[in-house]
Protein backbone atom coordinates (compact mmCIF):
# COMPACT_ATOMS: atom_id res chain seq x y z
CA UNK A 1 0.00 0.00 0.00
CA UNK A 2 1.45 3.30 -1.07
CA UNK A 3 2.63 5.75 1.73
CA UNK A 4 0.09 8.58 2.73
CA UNK A 5 1.12 12.10 1.22
CA UNK A 6 2.85 13.86 3.97
CA UNK A 7 1.23 17.44 4.57
CA UNK A 8 3.89 19.90 3.91
CA UNK A 9 2.90 23.52 4.66
CA UNK A 10 4.49 26.73 5.46
CA UNK A 11 3.36 28.56 8.33
CA UNK A 12 1.55 26.20 10.27
CA UNK A 13 2.93 24.36 13.54
CA UNK A 14 3.02 20.71 13.32
CA UNK A 15 3.89 18.41 16.36
CA UNK A 16 6.34 15.74 14.70
CA UNK A 17 7.51 11.93 16.90
CA UNK A 18 10.28 9.98 15.69
CA UNK A 19 11.16 6.53 17.52
CA UNK A 20 14.16 4.66 17.84
CA UNK A 21 14.11 1.08 15.75
CA UNK A 22 12.01 -1.28 17.78
CA UNK A 23 11.21 1.08 20.22
CA UNK A 24 15.29 0.74 21.44
CA UNK A 25 17.30 3.53 23.10
CA UNK A 26 18.35 6.52 21.07
CA UNK A 27 19.79 8.15 24.12
CA UNK A 28 22.53 6.44 25.82
CA UNK A 29 24.43 9.29 27.85
CA UNK A 30 23.82 12.73 28.83
CA UNK A 31 26.31 14.41 26.20
CA UNK A 32 24.07 12.35 23.68
CA UNK A 33 21.04 14.69 24.51
CA UNK A 34 23.57 17.87 24.61
CA UNK A 35 24.45 17.12 21.21
CA UNK A 36 21.25 15.95 19.63
CA UNK A 37 19.49 19.41 20.97
CA UNK A 38 23.06 21.48 19.62
CA UNK A 39 22.08 20.03 16.13
CA UNK A 40 18.39 20.32 16.22
CA UNK A 41 19.12 24.37 17.10
CA UNK A 42 21.41 24.32 14.36
CA UNK A 43 19.09 23.17 11.69
CA UNK A 44 16.34 24.88 13.26
CA UNK A 45 18.05 27.94 12.09
CA UNK A 46 19.59 26.75 9.06
CA UNK A 47 16.07 25.50 7.87
CA UNK A 48 14.32 28.84 8.90
CA UNK A 49 12.32 26.80 11.27
CA UNK A 50 10.87 27.72 15.09
CA UNK A 51 10.14 25.12 17.67
CA UNK A 52 8.18 26.14 20.18
CA UNK A 53 8.05 22.57 22.50
CA UNK A 54 10.17 19.26 22.80
CA UNK A 55 10.83 16.53 25.04
CA UNK A 56 13.69 13.34 24.30
CA UNK A 57 12.61 10.69 26.13
CA UNK A 58 14.87 7.32 26.18
CA UNK A 59 13.95 6.06 22.79
CA UNK A 60 11.65 8.78 20.98
CA UNK A 61 11.27 12.38 20.23
CA UNK A 62 8.75 15.39 20.50
CA UNK A 63 8.91 18.54 18.87
CA UNK A 64 6.44 21.09 17.99
CA UNK A 65 7.71 23.31 15.36
CA UNK A 66 6.37 26.01 13.04
CA UNK A 67 8.22 25.89 9.60
CA UNK A 68 9.02 29.29 7.17
CA UNK A 69 8.95 27.13 4.63
CA UNK A 70 6.86 23.95 3.08
CA UNK A 71 10.00 21.50 2.70
CA UNK A 72 12.01 22.70 6.12
CA UNK A 73 10.75 20.26 8.51
CA UNK A 74 11.80 17.26 6.07
CA UNK A 75 15.59 19.39 5.83
CA UNK A 76 15.08 19.89 9.64
CA UNK A 77 14.64 16.16 10.59
CA UNK A 78 16.96 15.11 7.72
CA UNK A 79 20.21 17.42 9.07
CA UNK A 80 19.25 15.97 12.21
CA UNK A 81 18.72 12.78 11.96
CA UNK A 82 22.22 12.13 9.55
CA UNK A 83 24.43 13.96 11.67
CA UNK A 84 22.64 12.94 15.40
CA UNK A 85 23.17 8.85 14.03
CA UNK A 86 26.84 8.98 12.59
CA UNK A 87 27.27 10.62 15.90
CA UNK A 88 25.78 7.73 17.68
CA UNK A 89 27.50 4.92 15.44
CA UNK A 90 30.93 6.23 15.90
CA UNK A 91 30.65 6.66 19.80
CA UNK A 92 29.33 3.43 20.18
CA UNK A 93 31.02 1.48 17.62
CA UNK A 94 28.01 0.54 16.11
CA UNK A 95 26.32 0.74 12.73
CA UNK A 96 23.11 0.99 10.79
CA UNK A 97 19.83 2.82 11.53
CA UNK A 98 18.79 4.22 14.52
CA UNK A 99 15.56 5.64 13.64
CA UNK A 100 12.13 3.68 13.04
CA UNK A 101 11.42 4.33 9.45
CA UNK A 102 10.80 8.13 8.50
CA UNK A 103 9.23 10.85 11.00
CA UNK A 104 5.50 11.05 11.92
CA UNK A 105 3.77 14.06 12.00
CA UNK A 106 1.12 16.11 11.79
CA UNK A 107 -0.02 20.00 11.78
CA UNK A 108 -1.81 21.61 14.46
CA UNK A 109 -4.95 24.33 14.09
CA UNK A 110 -3.20 26.37 16.44
CA UNK A 111 -5.99 28.29 18.30
CA UNK A 112 -7.76 25.15 19.51
CA UNK A 113 -4.96 22.36 20.07
CA UNK A 114 -1.16 24.09 20.38
CA UNK A 115 -1.08 24.71 24.01
CA UNK A 116 -3.07 21.39 24.36
CA UNK A 117 -0.30 19.66 22.16
CA UNK A 118 2.46 21.47 24.53
CA UNK A 119 1.20 20.09 27.20
CA UNK A 120 1.66 16.47 25.86
CA UNK A 121 4.53 16.53 24.84
CA UNK A 122 6.03 18.02 27.60
CA UNK A 123 3.51 15.52 29.89
CA UNK A 124 5.65 13.00 28.50
CA UNK A 125 8.04 12.28 31.38
CA UNK A 126 4.97 11.85 33.61
CA UNK A 127 2.87 9.78 31.61
CA UNK A 128 5.84 7.07 31.56
CA UNK A 129 6.26 7.60 35.31
CA UNK A 130 9.78 8.56 35.21
CA UNK A 131 9.23 11.81 37.10
CA UNK A 132 6.45 13.29 39.08
CA UNK A 133 6.73 16.87 38.05
CA UNK A 134 7.63 18.05 34.21
CA UNK A 135 9.72 20.32 35.82
CA UNK A 136 12.57 17.25 37.20
CA UNK A 137 12.67 16.16 33.55
CA UNK A 138 15.97 18.24 32.49
CA UNK A 139 15.07 17.16 28.65
CA UNK A 140 12.01 18.84 27.58
CA UNK A 141 11.31 22.46 26.68
CA UNK A 142 8.97 22.67 30.10
CA UNK A 143 11.47 24.59 31.95
CA UNK A 144 11.54 27.53 29.59
CA UNK A 145 7.65 27.41 29.05
CA UNK A 146 6.87 27.00 32.39
CA UNK A 147 9.80 27.86 35.33
CA UNK A 148 11.34 30.56 32.99
CA UNK A 149 14.70 28.49 32.78
CA UNK A 150 16.40 30.25 29.38
CA UNK A 151 16.38 28.11 26.65
CA UNK A 152 18.26 29.28 22.87
CA UNK A 153 15.99 26.96 21.49
CA UNK A 154 12.43 27.56 22.11
CA UNK A 155 11.17 30.64 20.26
CA UNK A 156 7.42 31.10 22.39
CA UNK A 157 4.26 30.94 20.06
CA UNK A 158 1.95 34.24 20.06
CA UNK A 159 -0.32 32.06 21.53
CA UNK A 160 1.76 31.03 24.95
CA UNK A 161 2.65 34.86 24.50
CA UNK A 162 -0.73 35.42 24.64
CA UNK A 163 -1.37 33.87 28.55
CA UNK A 164 -0.05 36.90 30.25
CA UNK A 165 1.35 40.50 29.95
CA UNK A 166 5.03 39.71 31.04
CA UNK A 167 7.12 36.99 31.06
CA UNK A 168 5.83 35.75 34.87
CA UNK A 169 2.54 35.85 34.53
CA UNK A 170 2.18 33.94 31.17
CA UNK A 171 4.68 31.19 32.78
CA UNK A 172 2.33 31.28 35.98
CA UNK A 173 -0.74 30.89 33.27
CA UNK A 174 1.41 28.20 31.65
CA UNK A 175 1.62 26.04 35.08
CA UNK A 176 -1.90 26.80 35.81
CA UNK A 177 -2.92 24.14 32.76
CA UNK A 178 -0.83 21.24 34.15
CA UNK A 179 -2.67 21.04 37.20
CA UNK A 180 -5.03 19.07 35.56
CA UNK A 181 -4.10 16.11 33.07
CA UNK A 182 -5.19 16.18 29.78
CA UNK A 183 -8.19 14.33 29.61
CA UNK A 184 -8.31 10.92 27.33
CA UNK A 185 -10.28 11.96 24.56
CA UNK A 186 -7.44 14.55 23.83
CA UNK A 187 -4.56 12.12 24.36
CA UNK A 188 -6.28 9.74 21.15
CA UNK A 189 -6.91 12.30 19.12
CA UNK A 190 -2.72 13.87 19.78
CA UNK A 191 -2.31 9.78 19.18
CA UNK A 192 -4.33 9.02 16.58
CA UNK A 193 -3.62 12.24 14.17
CA UNK A 194 0.31 11.63 14.35
CA UNK A 195 -0.47 7.44 13.82
CA UNK A 196 -2.54 8.72 10.85
CA UNK A 197 -0.57 11.67 9.92
CA UNK A 198 -3.66 13.68 9.99
CA UNK A 199 -4.44 17.30 10.69
CA UNK A 200 -5.26 17.76 14.40
CA UNK A 201 -8.33 20.44 14.44
CA UNK A 202 -11.64 21.38 13.35
CA UNK A 203 -13.51 19.91 10.18
CA UNK A 204 -12.80 23.08 8.29
CA UNK A 205 -9.16 23.11 9.45
CA UNK A 206 -8.88 19.39 7.92
CA UNK A 207 -10.76 20.07 5.01
CA UNK A 208 -8.35 23.69 4.50
CA UNK A 209 -4.76 21.72 5.11
CA UNK A 210 -6.03 18.40 3.19
CA UNK A 211 -6.88 20.97 -0.07
CA UNK A 212 -3.66 22.75 0.44
CA UNK A 213 -1.80 19.90 -0.03
CA UNK A 214 -3.31 18.46 -2.94
CA UNK A 215 -2.78 21.55 -4.67
CA UNK A 216 0.94 21.66 -3.57
CA UNK A 217 1.11 18.07 -5.28
CA UNK A 218 -0.52 18.88 -8.46
CA UNK A 219 1.59 22.03 -8.42
CA UNK A 220 4.68 19.44 -8.15
CA UNK A 221 3.81 17.17 -10.56
CA UNK A 222 2.62 20.16 -12.87
CA UNK A 223 6.33 21.74 -12.63
CA UNK A 224 7.94 17.95 -13.03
Amino acid sequence: MPRRPRIKLAEIPQHLVQRGVNREPCFFAEEDYHCYLHWLQEAAGDWHCVIHAYVLMTNHVHLLITPATAQGLAKLMQSVGRRYVQYINRHYKRSGTLWEGRFKSSVIQAESYLLTCQRYIELNPVRADMVNDPGEYRWSSYRHNGLGQPDPRITEHPLYRSLGLDDESRRAAYRALFRSQLDDEAIGDIRLAIAQGQPLGNERFKELTCAATIESLNCCKSVG
